[in-house]
This record gives C-alpha cells, structure tokens and sequence, in this order.
C-alpha cells in the first residue's frame, strides 16, 4: 500500500453500531484517523440509514439506525469530518458508491484502506466491492469490530483471508509505520 494512492475510509462508526463487543474498537479508529489525517492523507466517512421499506427491514426484521442519535458518527470523530474528502450517506452496507467510486477515479486512488463497524457487514462487504471494482481493499483489523461479537468479527476475517487475501490485512501500527516511511508485512503474512 502506497499511502500517497490511498484514502482511509471510515466505514459507519455510528452510536447505532456502537455496543459492547465493538466498542473497543472506537479508540483504535480514532487512531488511526489521527495519524492518516496528519501524514495529508484523504479519510472518507461512511453514515448508514436504514431507510424505512429497506431489506434489512422487509426481510430481516431489523429496524434500527433510523433515528438522527443512532446515524450520527461517534463524537470523537466529529472533528475530522472538516477535513473529510467525502461524507457517504448510504443505504446498503457497501461504502463504494457511485461518489466514491468517481472520487478515486478522479484523484487516482488505486486503494482504500477500511475500518469501521461491522466487520462482517458493511466493512467486509465495502472490501469485496473494491477488489471487484479494481481497487485494492486493505482491512485494519484491529481498527475494526462486530456488533455480533469477537467470533463474528473473526468470521469475517477469516472470509476476508480467503477471498481479498491475507496479506490484505493489517493493523494501526503497520498503517502507522507505513504512513511513517515504514515496509509492510511480506506479502502473504497474516495480520
């Protein structure tokens, strides 16, 4: 990854995905945001909304991140939407829509570097959606974190392993290093 064709995208850490087993992720993304806003680097958020007739309503029941409260990022990362190469409001779980799409496209983005809130959702399906678009999709695992839990975010991993790459996968630090000059893990090494 070459931070200089890159964009951090910020992929729903919204009140309404923030529970017990991906809270702890919170501090880790706001980490990471510092450090990539810092280095110059463009950061995109993502804001889900459950529009009122959506799948997720119809067919799964689940009827949540309707209210203003549970779409709102988390405070901590307010401040940085200024700074924000785009503001994604969607509403399916992938962050690559046509305006991100056409925003790579325009400044010469080959990848995108995603954290945020699901895993097994909407940052595991924003990763799939790259690679099929032509963009190399980067997971920071640590900087990401399932409302269903560790085995669910683990689960998506191990999916992410398999059909994105293993070496696609990396923590804050190694993004940290490598926005410092640092070298990446050898290609096919395991987060």
């Amino acid at each position: 990854m070459d931070p200089r064709t890159a964009a951090l995208v910020v992929v729903d850490v919204q009140h309404g995905f923030v529970n017990r087993h991906s809270e702890h992720a919170v501090p880790q993304v706001v980490r990471l945001v510092d450090a990539w806003t810092t280095a110059g680097q463009p950061v995109v958020f993502a804001r889900f909304h459950n529009a009122p007739g959506s799948p997720y309503e119809r067919i799964s029941n689940w009827t949540r991140l309707r209210s203003a409260d549970e779409q709102a990022l988390v405070p901590e990362l307010e401040p940085y939407l200024d700074v924000a190469a785009l503001v994604i409001d969607k509403t399916v779980s992938s962050a690559l829509t046509e305006d991100l799409s056409r925003l790579a496209a325009e400044r010469h983005w080959t990848d995108l570097v995603l954290c945020g809130i699901d895993t097994d959702s909407c940052v595991y399906d924003t990763a799939v959606a790259a690679y099929h678009g032509g963009l190399r999709p980067w997971i920071v695992t640590d900087a990401c974190a399932s409302t269903g839990g560790a085995e669910v975010h683990e689960a998506a991993l191990l999916l992410a392993r398999r059909n994105i790459g293993a070496h696609q996968l990396l923590t804050v630090d190694e993004v940290a290093d490598r926005l410092a000059g640092g070298s990446l893990p050898a290609k096919g090494a395991c987060a």
